[in-house]
């Protein structure tokens, strides 16, 4: 036979994501898509300038009551996003395949990281 006693209750944890759900977050995601576009336009090869100047974010409520952030590029020619194919490379009317260049996993990847870190201590503190 097994049994087992378990002393103590939920009443720090329930407190804890009370508070957390009483919070306005999305201050800090406008201040990373900020600094997201930065670094998008920053890290965009240029050749005349349009792609690297084409970013912008969008803050996303969504249906199941999560908050994140988008990334969008403007720079559509000929129905073609410039952004996209850039990154993964594309066919070309000859039949050749052009490379792409990851410019833009570089790019966010610190921005993820600060704001995993800000986002935790927004959360957790008093």
């Amino acid at each position: 036979m097994f049994s087992m006693k378990l002393k103590g209750g939920f009443g720090k944890t329930e407190k804890f994501l009370k508070k957390s759900l009483g919070r306005d977050y999305k201050w800090v995601l406008s201040r990373f898509g900020e600094l997201g576009v930065s670094a998008l336009a920053a890290n965009t090869p240029k050749d005349t300038g349009l792609l690297a100047s084409s970013w912008e974010f969008r803050i996303v409520d969504n249906p199941n009551g999560s908050i994140s952030i988008e990334w969008h590029n403007s720079d559509i020619e000929n129905g073609v996003p410039i952004a996209i194919i850039l990154q993964y490379g594309h066919a070309t009317r000859n039949g050749y395949f052009v490379e792409g260049i990851d410019y833009i996993n570089p790019a966010l990847k610190p921005i993820f990281d600060d704001l995993a870190e800000q986002c935790w201590k927004e959360v957790t503190k008093s």
